[in-house]
Parts: C-alpha cells; sequence; structure tokens
C-alpha cells in the first residue's frame, strides 16, 4: 500500500488536514478559511483515492465568516471518532471562536457547532483517555481579550465536549524546541506513552513538526531529542514547509503522516501558486520516539472539472466566497445566473464562486452573457491579488490586480455570448525566469482564440499574497445579471 501513495494527496489549497480511520475507511478534513461551504470531508478505503463526500459547514450560521477578514474563519480543523460519533473542533477565527460539531457519519448532516468559550486560541485538538475525560489542547494565539494578537505557547484544557463547558482553567503544556509559533497540537495514546505532537516554526519555509511524551495526557512533556522531527528548511526537496500533521495507522501496519506542505517553482524555489496542500508521508515509532520520513513527490498528475450549470444543485467542488455558493448563483436549464450589487474582485464581499486551482499548467474557459451585467471569469488569491477577463458593454477587458496597481488590456467583442478563458504555463527555472508561471488572459474571437495579455504568476502565490489559501478560478458578476454556460478546467504538472 505505501508503495502506492500519490503526492500531493489533495492538490490546491486543501492545508491542515486532520485524518482518523474507522474500520477500513479514513477520512480527512482540511481549512477553508473564508469560503462557503466550510470544512471538506474527504474520504478513501485505500489511502491512493480520495473522495470529496460533504462539508462540515453547509449554513451560514455555521461559520460566521460574512464579515470575518481575509485569512479568518475556519482554521485547522480536529477529526476524530469517539463513542460512535465523528467529533470535528475547529477554529472560526475573527467568527464563532472555537467550536465543536458532531455528526453520525462524515458526510454529514453535521451539528449546528458548539461554542468553547473558555478556549482563546487555535488549532484545538480532541483526545479522549481511559476514564472518558476529554482534553482540549490548543495553540494560545490570544484572538479575543486584551492579549489580542499576543502568543502563549501550547495550552491544554479538559472539557465537556457536548456542552463546550471548561471543567479547569487552562494551563500550559509543552510548547516545543523554542521556535516561533508552535501550534497545530495532537494528543495520541501509544504503548503506555501520551505523545504530544505539534508544528513550530512558523507555517513559512522554517515549518517544522516537533514531538513530546508524558505518562498522562496533561504531561508534563519531555521533548523528543531529535526534535524536530520532520522539516524541509533549507533543503532541496520539491516540498517545501512541511508541517502541521496528524498520524493514522495504515491497513498494512504502516504509520502514515498527513501534514501541509507548499509545492515551490521558479529560479530561487520561492513561489508557491496552490498554496498549502494535503500530502502523506510514512513513519515509524523507535525507541519509544516518532521518526518521520520526508515527504516526496509522485508522479505527475493530471485532472479535470466541467460543470454544464443542468442540474439545479452544485457540485461539491465549487465555493462561494463568505457565502454558500446557492445563495450567490442560480443554476438552471444549462446557465448559471449571478446578480451583483456593484463589489467588483476587489472587494471582499465580491460575488464570485470558483473551484481550487489544482495544477500548474491548467486551462480554465468558461461561456459569458453580459448583455445585462458586468462579470467574467477570475482567479483570486484574495481581494487584493486577482486576474480576471472581464465582458463590459462592447469590451473585453483582461485585469491585473497586485496590491494596489492595477493594469488592464481590452478589445472590441461582438453582442452575444462569450468564451472567456485563462491559461497558467509552468516557466522552466533560471536566472532569467524567476517566477513560477505565466498566467494567460484570453478570448475566443471569430477567427480563434486571443490573447489579451500575459502576466507573471509570482504575483498570485502564497509568498506574494501572504494569503492562507491559494488559487481559486471562477465566475463573478460585479453588476446587474451575468449569465455562465459550460464552465471548463483541465490540469497536469506537478
Amino acid at each position: 500500500m505505501t508503495a502506492q501513495l500519490r503526492n500531493p494527496v489533495l492538490s490546491g489549497f486543501n492545508p491542515d488536514p486532520s485524518i482518523v480511520r474507522v474500520g477500513d475507511d479514513y477520512y480527512l478534513a482540511t481549512s477553508t478559511f473564508e469560503y462557503l461551504p466550510g470544512l471538506p470531508i474527504y474520504h478513501s478505503t485505500d489511502l491512493v483515492e480520495w473522495n470529496l463526500i460533504g462539508h462540515v459547514a453547509v449554513t451560514p450560521d455555521h461559520l460566521a465568516v460574512h464579515d470575518v477578514p481575509t485569512g479568518g474563519g475556519a482554521w485547522a480543523p480536529t477529526l476524530r471518532y469517539h463513542n460512535q460519533q465523528f467529533w470535528l473542533a475547529v477554529t472560526d477565527a475573527m467568527g464563532r471562536g472555537t467550536l465543536i460539531f458532531t455528526a453520525g457519519h462524515p458526510s454529514g448532516p453535521w451539528s449546528a457547532g458548539t461554542p468553547v468559550p473558555g478556549v482563546n486560541g487555535i488549532d484545538p485538538d480532541l483526545a479522549w483517555d481511559s476514564d472518558g475525560t476529554c482534553y482540549m489542547t490548543y495553540s494560545a494565539l490570544r484572538l479575543t481579550g486584551d492579549g489580542v494578537g499576543s502568543h502563549d505557547g501550547i495550552e491544554q484544557v479538559r472539557i465537556n465536549p457536548t456542552t463546550g463547558e471548561t471543567l479547569c482553567d487552562p494551563y500550559p503544556v509543552w510548547s516545543g524546541t523554542g521556535l516561533m509559533f508552535p501550534e497545530a497540537p495532537h494528543l495520541y495514546q501509544h504503548e503506555g506513552w501520551w505523545y504530544l505532537l505539534i508544528a513550530e516554526g512558523g507555517t513559512e519555509r522554517g515549518h517544522s513538526v516537533s514531538i513530546s511524551r508524558g505518562t498522562s495526557p496533561a504531561g508534563p512533556f519531555e521533548g523528543a531529542p531529535t526534535n524536530p522531527i520532520l522539516s524541509a528548511r533549507s533543503t532541496a526537496r520539491p516540498v517545501q514547509n512541511t508541517g502541521h500533521g496528524d498520524l493514522v495507522l495504515g491497513p498494512d501496519g504502516q504509520w502514515l503522516f498527513y501534514l501541509l506542505g507548499m509545492r515551490t517553482h521558479g529560479g530561487t524555489r520561492s513561489f508557491s501558486p496552490r498554496g498549502r496542500e494535503t500530502f502523506v508521508t510514512t513513519a515509524r515509532w523507535v525507541d519509544g520516539w516518532l521518526e518521520v520520513d520526508p515527504v516526496e513527490l509522485t508522479d505527475p498528475q493530471s485532472g479535470a472539472f466541467s460543470d454544464d450549470f443542468m442540474s439545479p444543485t452544485f457540485p461539491l467542488q465549487w465555493l462561494g466566497l463568505r457565502a454558500l455558493p446557492a445563495d450567490l448563483a442560480h443554476r438552471s436549464a444549462g446557465h448559471l445566473t449571478l446578480r451583483g450589487d456593484g463589489a467588483g474582485m476587489s472587494d471582499a464581499h465580491a460575488t464570485f464562486v470558483g473551484i481550487r486551482l489544482m495544477h500548474l499548467d491548467t486551462h480554465t474557459s468558461v461561456e459569458v452573457d453580459t448583455s445585462a451585467g458586468i462579470g467574467g471569469l477570475s482567479m483570486r488569491y484574495d481581494e487584493a491579488h486577482h486576474y480576471s477577463v472581464e465582458a463590459r458593454g462592447n469590451q473585453v477587458i483582461a485585469r491585473a490586480c497586485v496590491a494596489t496597481l492595477s493594469q488592464e488590456w481590452s478589445i472590441e467583442r461582438p453582442a452575444g455570448t462569450t468564451r472567456v478563458w485563462m491559461t497558467t504555463r509552468a516557466v522552466t527555472p533560471g536566472f532569467a525566469a524567476m517566477s513560477c508561471d505565466e498566467v494567460i488572459l484570453g478570448v475566443d474571437g471569430p477567427h480563434g482564440p486571443i490573447e489579451l495579455a500575459v502576466v507573471d504568476g509570482r504575483f498570485l502565490s502564497a509568498e506574494s499574497t501572504c494569503s492562507f489559501t491559494g488559487r481559486v478560478i471562477g465566475v463573478y458578476c460585479e453588476s446587474g445579471e451575468v449569465s455562465f454556460q459550460n464552465f471548463s478546467y483541465t490540469g497536469s504538472g506537478n
């Protein structure tokens, strides 16, 4: 089985994975930040093929993301199975706070989410000891109160997970080796020891994984002599920023570590256009300590997604910006219709629905009818960084927005429906090609495809935007009513 493992496990914008095994089934959850539906659940029986089976947050009340700043929202879930029930703990950052969701099956429906007001931090973990006591261990980054923004290491508290009541005052536990930003704690019991696994070093190039152990789930904890047990920093490995992971036992008895990482590109491998993705590597217990192998890429993977909008319901791949896709758009008889209120893609509340961009070499296209509005196709990292091909009146406008800078290219177009498209193309790295890729913005004219602009892709990467998500490509409406047909995405390349 381990020889068949594929990396990445989940391509494009799938950070902070948490995994649980129930019998022969494996379920995995990742972060979604300001997008809805939130907290996708993936399923596999062989750890090779993964299918998206649902989301935890499928109503606007599950996560209060409508007014959170970019980068807020659903942070770092922990997915567990206890007493014949699935549990998911998560931080709704700058929204509802620390929450616990429950479900009989991970495809849903999930509960409304129970707040845990006594926890002021992020990345909550859930673990139960033999007498049923539930421990929530978390990273004490303060999101509320007088100390907003301060970080007090890793803390723990005993809770009633059904009511969200804390049963004692939070107390500090092991906070790593002294590297910055200890986070992503997970607590495990193995062969008589309790192990506390954390990430530290920040989620950037210094990201790493460290582990400690004690005889009680509350500690005291002793750090491993080989910490950090995993890091790609200062290496030439193709997957960088490795950290924030979760352990699971594979079907052949092999321990596996699911974690986030970033595929870097460019002459100095400085840019990660797909953001933080989910990867897997092998692990083992040696003399009472965990050893984790470096993450390796497998063969390049290709993929495709298309939507003819014939079904009234959205496929699970679609995401809405701070709102559910069904609340932003209407599907009927092969058309997707969006209505805009004047908020363009530079607005935090743009009327935008899209899918994760999963590959380095891609082509995305859609037919757009703007006879009653303004809109088009957009590749979004956040409201300050996005590229678009927009139909407006008798023009098609290619637009690149990078922070406070914006540039446009335009041509006239005939009336009626227009097919607009974007292509991403990897650049060959070298001293003359330091970027990760090119983004070609185009439109189909009467005599074939027309390239309106070729723009540098590095500005829509995690390192340039400093956003926690990844590229999301889809359709938007700035004003009036815009109709779309035949959305198509293809991609390839590691």
